[in-house]
């Protein structure tokens, strides 16, 4: 590599650097970690080893990091929650729509360095690169400063517990819940619509054995929601008056 080469690497890893510092707030250690969480897996790179080098096992470790985060400030912040509600409410924070929204907020994806053009991955490549820079900053700085970086961009602009009660992730895992602790059978049945004219699934919902809606949609998963949503209005009052009895 010539000495201009150089030069130019040296001030373009100067300028990543003082980005990185802005977003994270401190300066890196590393900042080869930091390069990594910004590269994609189609550059197919690797190192003198062999071995791949892109952000996926930090964004694997970010979301492991994340959620023990997340689950430490619910812990302290709800001491008379049981497990179930603290389950639900870290599920309601760290969603893949909230997170996506937290890494387009850092103008994340503009860093990412990838052979694909832009908007080629869709929405979810904004939440993968900030589970990997959560994974980087947790190797970089250790465990508080991932606290800090966590709680200075999710928890303090972003996280209001009282809102958070009444939002409803997944109206099937909300209901399935509520039916067990009030021991009530349920039954999903959910099948081919053979007599539409494009593929469909068709639900229904049975609760008590008795048939309390139904709903269609393009797949299996997207039907059970839907039946879901539906049925969930009619028992909303209930699950709501017990869910506030327990916080």
């Amino acid at each position: 590599m010539g000495l201009i080469s150089l030069v130019r690497k040296s001030k373009s890893q100067r300028s990543f650097k003082k980005t990185i510092s802005k977003i994270i707030g401190y300066s890196p250690k590393n900042i080869c970690l930091f390069e990594r969480v910004f590269t994609h897996r189609s550059l197919e790179k690797v190192d003198d080893d062999g071995k791949k080098i892109n952000y996926e096992r930090l964004e694997f470790l970010g979301d492991a990091v994340l959620g023990t985060i997340i689950g430490n400030y619910l812990f302290k912040k709800m001491p008379d929650a049981d497990e179930g509600t603290l389950t639900q409410m870290r599920s309601k924070i760290v969603r893949r729509e909230f997170l996506n929204s937290v890494g387009k907020s850092l103008d994340l994806y503009p860093l990412l360095q990838s052979r694909a053009e832009k908007n080629h991955y869709g929405d979810d490549i904004h939440g993968n690169i900030f589970e990997a820079l959560v994974g980087a900053v947790f190797v970089d700085g250790g465990f508080f400063k991932c606290c800090s970086f966590v709680e200075t961009k999710i928890i303090q602009p972003y996280i209001d517990l009282d809102d958070l009660k009444g939002l409803v992730v997944s109206y099937k895992g909300t209901l399935v819940n509520w039916f067990q602790k009030q021991k009530k059978t349920y039954e999903y049945d959910v099948f081919e619509d053979s007599g539409a004219n494009k593929l469909m699934f068709k639900a229904k919902l049975f609760v008590d054995n008795m048939l309390i809606a139904s709903a269609r949609a393009s797949n299996k998963k997207k039907a059970a929601e839907k039946v879901s949503k539906r049925a969930y209005f009619k028992f909303a009052d209930q699950i709501q008056e017990k869910n506030t009895s327990q916080v």
